[in-house]
């Protein structure tokens, strides 16, 4: 069964085109290193809560989108081989910086148990 990885993290909104083109250049490394796909999700309806939220997760400014990702792999063992080999991957460094604040970016390893 696939795997998954999770992220959800804020973007500042000026920063949307540098972060989507940042991503799609991302995207040919994660597949070459094994995954399946890479989505990323630009949030246009995402409430702020009063216990818990997205906004509040990734103590989102008022300047900034909270984005939600994903990237499927074809299992763990993929993924978790992967993980060693892409953080030595030089074409990341050629990516450059982060166009956000990746300490504030929340991330796990997830897997499905309902994909229908």
């Amino acid at each position: 069964m696939t795997y998954i990885d999770g992220f959800v993290m804020a973007v500042p909104t000026a920063n949307k085109d540098a972060f989507a083109a940042h991503a799609t250049a991302a995207v040919p490394i994660f597949k070459d290193h094994g995954a399946l796909s890479v989505t990323e999700c630009w949030g246009d309806d995402v409430p702020e809560g009063k216990v818990t939220s997205f906004p509040m997760a990734v103590q989102r400014r008022a300047d900034e989108t909270v984005v939600f990702s994903w990237i499927v792999w074809p299992s763990k063992a993929v993924r978790d081989g992967a993980m060693a080999k892409l953080m030595n991957d030089p074409r990341f460094e050629e990516l450059g910086e982060m166009p956000f604040d990746g300490k504030r970016m929340i991330m796990g390893g997830f897997q499905p148990i309902v994909d229908a």
